[in-house]
């Protein structure tokens, strides 16, 4: 079926307007332009405009989110009535009954309900207000896996409800009025409980859930934002908007803390308010949903994805670096500058190819005909096999639709498919259908797999496509929200969430650097060229990584070399997600569900790459990462060796613009391929374990053919390793390296071994299988050696390098009389959650020509800004000053301060004071004074740590002098909780 063709516009967004930098006499940033419209957007789809929003610089990690949440409690009372506009319910239990797994219930209006347990952590729930189940849009699109075989249920009358019983649950029907509860198998510890009834009215029907007083959600597919839903409402709908709090590709399914899952079967989008009570709404005339339980998220994620589907392994491949444009721009229906150099035909693609091998610049494929009315020139398969080559795979973009997918596959040999809005439509079941075509027009022509990209995804994707973020822009602004997006994916199982590096309008080569960096952390990235700005460089609008001047070419070098190194390990934790649903980039919650400070937004703005890596990305235009959280265990920095003590707060980590913040866990064990550019460039002759030894850990690395789909029928191969070390101090490390089991086509039959060992002193001897390794006096003298080790205290904190020569079987290797690193404790203070400030005063705010009331230093959002009055009267003349009470009584240590973000310079803070009080009347002596510098990025202030539930801060002078003016786009707190004060 050939699906119709609509374009996207790409639609002018109106520039900034007037603010106080206008009004009193700032200007605009030079160079500051406003995104226009690209000239290959067409007329249809147009959306109504939105506000320009400027690059915004932003906050410390965590320093702007809530507390997270403690430990999961009781479920919390009823509250008080369900909505007004609940109209109708199913009424009273009238009858029960059973057939085999099925447990159907009839009510007094006529509805019925039924009760289908697939497993015994695993249960239907499908109320039909007209109580005929015959309607069911999703059919088998979204579960298409329900039957496990069977289940032993059963049931009993306990007079005010029926329970079913599962093995694992139990499962209550209310009978007056009809509502249903679910308890673990003591059917003492409760799961979810419904508050009211099931309801329905205006074509939308809501299930009400009591929330517990501590209880935290997940989950609604690729939610541009933070990951973590309590208290707040999230659409579950397509809007192709790609802003954030919006939902990218929106999926059906959330999961609690209380260690359950929900995906509705229903393709009509929706709505979740995870409040009190929680209400679940879709746009439809019946309820129908899938229950997942488990003993931990990670739990639910496997029990869900058994039902909807696991995550699909990519290729090779598809973890390199791809890139798209319009390589055929002299094609008289592209709606783009014909003119563009290098990109007239679509073989012009091949000398991009050459450049990138040429600036030895890893990266895997290339998407050609990106662009409206692009096309590509035929014959294509010149091309395709011209880039092949190099090293690169080929993709399309599906702007016409799927007509001649088995010719470009079969024939031409492409092996990637990108669906767009341009021809999927407004997402749900359309766009769903296009990607399974996109993925059948691979697999049925070829013996690859799958890879296609799609921007409308929903329940059930993360079988078929990498999900992406769509069109976002190239800002500090957008990159804050983007790891939380991409991680938060993670929790509805979206293994490959992606979003264009440096995004696809604007952006300069500071963001790009930045963003690419942690994106290489992640399973799928791409770029997206011809649409950004033509400055600050000449060619910068193409966004390749190998177009840029230094220091940013060897920056962006570095990380995606780095990739390819890494990619038996992040290939191996994306075969864990495609078996058990847990993905590859990872919330701080799946890794550390019992610690309070993981389990919500104050982690958003990092991640887990896979079990053992750390992920800390720097989002602001600044040296320094603040707010760094790293849980209970111990983490050596990448780059220095340094060993940290969690749980704690790691601040003021020095992270010029090469630097990623990056920290391996302790314990940790990370395979590397030896260097290359794509895969395949080498044969992995050495393979490496790179091993920061802590304790007893192991790692099980998956390796196959990284192309076919042969590992579907068993074609691939297994390495166990396992590592004894100390916990602290000196001691014995043993590393034991299994055979590699299972077989596929390329599989070495023996390969050499290197192993990097994290220790803190030479060990006194070294042994492999018993024998004794000798030592070498250099580095050079170990790099020319087939065999033997050598310590260099140098080398990141200590590195013990061991060669073990060729291997085709199981070894092990021991260093006798080393050490682990010493750990360093980290401080305790943390982000002090902002939801219970209030504005006590301000001695100047400006509410007329915009909102820059007081509040909005502290509302948790940097868009917005504190400013003084200038609009009307004179100008309240410095010293300003703001009084802010914490709602609770702190040990503060630390402030941070956001300059305004919005391209203003007006009013930041210059010289300063801060106090902290538990009077208003008495505020003491200051805890901290100083003079920012005159820049737009975040600055932090140490103060005497001192308890009260006050803070002031008393601008003193305006940073560059510019007038008496103060602003601050956010305020933020660092401490502890104190004891409160003693009465007097």
């Amino acid at each position: 079926m050939r699906l119709p063709s609509i374009r996207r516009s790409r639609h002018r967004e109106p520039g900034p307007a007037p603010g106080p930098d206008r009004a009193a006499g700032g200007s605009r940033r030079a160079g500051e332009r406003s995104h226009s419209r690209h000239p290959g957007a067409g007329p249809a789809r147009v959306r109504p405009p939105r506000p320009h929003r400027t690059p915004l610089t932003a906050l410390l990690a965590g320093a702007l989110a809530l507390v997270g949440l403690a430990a999961v409690g009781p479920v919390a009372a009823p509250a008080a009535a369900a909505p007004a506009d609940a109209t109708a319910t199913a009424g009273n239990v009238t009858g029960f009954a059973r057939t085999g797994k099925t447990f159907t219930v009839s009510t007094s209006s006529g509805a019925k309900a039924r009760v289908v347990v697939a497993r015994a952590d695993i249960f239907r729930l499908w109320l039909s207000p007209d109580g005929a189940f015959t309607d069911d849009p999703a059919g088998s699109d979204l579960a298409p896996t329900t039957d496990f075989g069977s289940v032993a249920t059963d049931w009993t009358d306990r007079g005010t409800h029926y329970r079913i019983t599962t093995g694992a649950l139990s499962i209550r029907v209310n009978k007056a009025p009809l509502q249903f509860s679910v308890y673990r198998a003591d059917d003492t510890t409760p799961i979810w409980r419904e508050t009211h009834p099931t309801s329905w009215s205006g074509g939308r029907t809501t299930q009400y859930l009591a929330r517990g007083a501590d209880e935290q959600f997940y989950g609604t597919g690729l939610r541009l934002g933070e990951w973590a839903l309590r208290d707040k409402t999230v659409p579950v709908a397509v809007d192709n908007r790609w802003r954030e709090n919006d939902n990218a590709s929106p999926a059906p399914f959330y999961m609690s803390t209380n260690n359950y899952g929900v995906m509705r079967n229903t393709w009509a989008p929706g709505s979740y308010a995870f409040r009190a009570p929680t209400a679940l709404t879709h746009d439809e005339t019946r309820f129908d949903a899938w229950y997942f339980t488990g003993d931990s998220l990670k739990g639910v994620l496997d029990a869900y994805t058994d039902v909807s589907g696991k995550p699909f392994l990519a290729p090779h491949w598809g973890f390199e670096l791809g890139n798209a444009d319009c390589f055929n721009a002299s094609n008289p229906d592209y709606q783009g500058d014909h003119g563009r150099p290098r990109h007239q035909t679509t073989p012009d693609v091949v000398g991009y190819a050459s450049d990138a091998r040429a600036a030895d610049m890893p990266s895997g494929w290339f998407l050609p005909n990106d662009g409206y009315g692009c096309g590509y020139t035929a014959p294509l398969k010149s091309t395709v096999d011209a880039l092949r080559a190099k090293g690169f795979q080929t993709g399309l973009w599906t702007s016409t639709g799927l007509d001649s997918i088995a010719e470009e596959v079969a024939t031409a040999g492409s092996r990637g498919v990108k669906t767009d809005v341009a021809w999927i439509g407004s997402g749900y079941k359309y766009a769903f259908d296009g990607v399974r075509q996109a993925v059948e027009g691979i697999e049925k022509n070829s013996d690859a797999r799958r890879y296609v990209w799609t921007v409308d995804g929903w329940a059930g994707t993360q079988r078929n496509a990498v999900v992406w973020t769509g069109d976002t822009h190239g800002t500090w602004d957008d990159m804050r929200w983007h790891v939380p997006a991409i991680t938060g994916a993670g929790l509805s199982a979206l293994n490959y969430a992606a979003g264009d590096v440096d995004g696809i309008f604007g952006g300069s080569p500071q963001t790009y650097t930045r963003d690419l960096q942690w994106k290489a952390f992640t399973p799928a990235f791409m770029t997206m060229s011809g649409w950004g700005a033509t400055g600050p460089s000449a060619g910068y609008q193409d966004k390749q990584p190998w177009r840029f001047a230094e220091p940013y070419l060897s920056i962006n070098r570095k990380y995606l070399q780095l990739k390819m190194r890494l990619m038996p390990y992040l290939y191996t934790m994306s075969r864990v997600a495609s078996e058990t649903g847990v993905p590859s980039t990872r919330a701080m919650v799946l890794e550390y569900p019992d610690d309070p400070v993981a389990r919500g937004n104050l982690t958003r703005g990092q991640f887990m790459a896979g079990d053992s890596l750390l992920v800390a990305p720097v989002v602001s235009d600044t040296a320094v990462r603040d707010g760094i959280y790293l849980p209970a265990g111990t983490w050596t920095d990448y780059w220095t060796g340094r060993t940290y003590a969690g749980p704690g707060w790691l601040n003021g980590y020095r992270a010029p613009l090469d630097t990623l913040p990056l920290f391996a866990k302790g314990g940790g064990i990370l395979p590397m391929w030896p260097a290359m550019n794509h895969t395949g460039e080498k044969p992995v002759s050495t393979l490496t374990y790179d091993i920061h030894p802590r304790g007893t850990t192991s790692f099980d690395l998956y390796e196959d053919d990284g192309r076919t789909r042969a590992h579907l029928s068993g074609a691939y191969a297994r390495q166990r390793v396992e590592v004894s070390a100390p916990t602290a101090g000196p001691g014995t490390v043993t590393v034991s390296v299994g055979a590699p089991t299972g077989a596929y086509t390329g599989k070495p039959a023996s390969r050499a071994y290197e192993l990097t060992l994290h220790v803190a002193s030479a060990p006194s001897g070294l042994t492999a299988d018993g024998r004794a390794l000798p030592r070498l006096t250099s580095k050079a003298a170990y790099d020319g050696a087939a065999t033997g080790w050598f310590f260099d205290p140098a080398d990141r904190s200590g590195i013990l390098w061991v060669k073990t020569g060729t291997k085709a079987g199981a070894f092990g290797v021991t260093a006798t009389g080393t050490s682990v690193p010493p750990a360093e404790a980290l401080p305790s203070s943390a982000p002090i959650g902002q939801s219970a400030w209030t504005l006590l005063s301000a001695d100047s705010q400006e509410t007329a020509a915009e909102n820059g009331a007081a509040r909005n230093a502290f509302d948790g959002n940097p868009s917005t800004l504190w400013h003084t009055s200038w609009s009307s009267g004179t100008p309240a003349p410095l010293p300003h000053e703001i009084r802010i009470d914490l709602g609770a009584r702190h040990t503060v240590d630390r402030m941070g301060y956001l300059p305004r973000q919005d391209g203003g310079v007006n009013g930041r803070i210059g010289g300063y004071e801060v106090y902290v009080s538990d009077s208003t009347a008495d505020w003491g002596a200051p805890v901290g004074s100083g003079t920012f510098v005159d820049t737009a990025e975040p600055k932090t202030a140490a103060l005497s740590a001192k308890a009260g539930r006050y803070l002031r801060l008393r601008a003193l002078t305006e940073a560059g002098g510019r007038g008496p003016w103060t602003s601050a786009a956010e305020i933020t707190l660092t401490g502890l909780p104190a004891p409160p004060h003693p009465a007097p």
